[in-house]
């Protein structure tokens, strides 16, 4: 019973603490210990790990969607010691991602077997990750020139996450032949 108390309180200080960001519906701190605030809409679940300089590094589970910014609220905001600077708010959040948040003077860590931050590349067989990829990323693709690449980007932030490496052929310049040149280069 002390328990479910110590439950209660800890789930309200959490709603209290993200405010008006209330971006995760489940916090795991360590095995077994699981904290829920009421889901807010009906949009797919994703899985980010935050580290480094944020009050309370962990796995938060957020919405498709959802932004870094929305990812360092769940965690409670960065540490005064926190290089803001390095991390990019405004960025759409990947399921399954890891944000480590330096410190000021510190350089971000390297992890082994995924490519540098920023790189938008994935590393499921060496394909692109329609989701994550930046500009450069996809300008890597054949047929795929700035022009291309901004397409998708764009059809990115206004359709949301693709959901099927098909949803290519919904972007404007991308037809049968051009699809079939890239639906063994990319993944979703």
């Amino acid at each position: 019973m002390v328990l479910l108390g110590l439950l209660g309180v800890a789930i309200a200080v959490l709603v209290s603490a993200l405010g008006s960001h209330g971006a995760t519906t489940e916090v795991r701190a360590s095995p077994g210990a699981t904290r829920s605030a009421p889901a807010r809409e009906s949009r797919p679940e994703i899985y980010v790990h935050l580290l480094g300089q944020v009050e309370h590094p962990g796995l938060f589970v957020l919405h498709d969607g959802d932004r870094a910014l929305d990812a360092v609220a769940a965690a409670g905001g960065f540490t005064p010691t926190a290089d803001q600077g390095k991390l990019n708010l405004a960025r759409p959040l990947v399921d399954g991602e890891q944000i480590v948040v330096p410190a000021i003077g510190e350089a971000p860590p390297v992890v082994s077997g995924l490519p540098p931050p920023g790189s938008g590349a994935s590393a499921a067989g060496g394909k692109i990750n329609l989701n994550s990829a930046d500009q450069a990323a996809l300008e890597t693709l054949p047929r795929v020139g700035p022009a291309l690449a901004q397409r998708i980007l764009d059809w990115r932030n206004t359709n949301g996450r693709f959901t099927a490496i098909e949803d290519l052929m919904s972007v404007t310049g991308i037809g049968e032949k051009t699809f079939d040149g890239l639906k063994a280069l990319v993944t979703v």
